[in-house]
């Protein structure tokens, strides 16, 4: 028989011992290696911070001066950078370019503006200037001319210039809520075409705040090239509301009658003063010298 043995308390806690120390100094170990890691790291990401930002900081990157590129016809490109530069903050690498593209966009003619880094040290800015299609608003008095007036841009947004500085000859003046601006343009364009072969161009078109539409026109040969602004009578033509096809259905019922009735009165259209179409089988028309009321139907068989 095999003699069975049983070791003691003492030697099994001696033995626990041992193995338990190995284990502690092993977790020391990789803590110390962990913590030591974890500083190098720390200090490698303060040194790139501190680096990145001494680069951006560094007067090689100051911006020195703007490319200015584009349609300056109105805005002069040393005037803005005159204007410009005193607004630009930061370094060719921490500069707010879509802050510096509304300074640009705020300037006068300057409707849209594209800001770029120019390697190492200069921005490049690309401009569209407004292309006026027509003054918008009441119209200032003579004393008042050089000063700012309200225009309306091809695309039909409002802006303000210097009206010394309109290039073309007689706009033509709308008005209205300016949130229908790009509506009142579009009429505006519709018009056209129904006036030129009467000889008429449009002088003004005001869009009431009631929903009436008021057409102002001209004889083309009335206004020579370079004329002043303003020059040549104005016949007012009352055309009501409703919607923009009516409307000008109304007006191309009108200029299709209106020279018969002028005939019949000994007139022609450069004697129109005045006619308003919100009749709803005719329209009144005031002639110079004359006025009367023409039935549709008995203009046509005239």
């Amino acid at each position: 028989m095999r003699k069975k043995t049983t070791a003691s308390p003492a030697s099994t806690a001696s033995a626990a011992a041992g193995q338990a120390a190995p284990a502690s100094a092993t977790f020391d170990v990789r803590l110390m290696n962990g913590l030591a890691r974890a500083l190098l790291v720390v200090f490698v990401l303060l040194a790139l911070t501190y680096f990145a930002r001494w680069v951006m900081q560094h007067p090689v990157f100051s911006i020195s001066g703007l490319t200015v590129l584009g349609d300056v016809r109105h805005s002069n490109a040393r005037t803005l950078r005159a204007r410009v530069m005193p607004h630009i903050q930061g370094t060719f690498l921490t500069v707010d370019l879509p802050a510096v593209q509304r300074v640009f966009e705020a300037q006068p003619w300057v409707r849209r503006a594209v800001v770029q880094r120019e390697f190492p040290n200069r921005l490049r800015v690309i401009l569209e200037e407004h292309q006026p299609a027509a003054y918008w608003g009441q119209e200032q008095g003579t004393d008042q001319g050089a000063g700012a007036q309200a225009l309306l841009n091809r695309q039909g947004e409002v802006f303000e210039a210097n009206l010394d500085e309109v290039e073309t000859e007689n706009l033509p003046r709308l008005d209205g809520p300016v949130a229908r601006a790009t509506e009142v343009l579009a009429m505006q364009r519709d018009m056209e075409p129904l006036l030129a072969p009467q000889g008429l161009r449009t002088a003004s078109l005001v869009l009431t705040p009631r929903g009436n539409w008021q057409l102002g026109v001209r004889q083309v040969a009335a206004v020579p090239a370079g004329a002043p602004r303003g020059t040549g009578s104005v016949a007012l033509i009352e055309l009501g509301g409703g919607e923009a096809p009516e409307v000008k259905a109304r007006l191309q019922r009108f200029l299709d009658t209106a020279a018969q009735v002028a005939a019949h009165h000994r007139r022609d259209l450069t004697a129109l003063e005045s006619a308003d179409l919100r009749y709803a089988q005719g329209y009144a028309l005031r002639l110079r010298g004359v006025s009367t009321v023409a039935a549709l139907d008995k203009a046509r068989t005239k």
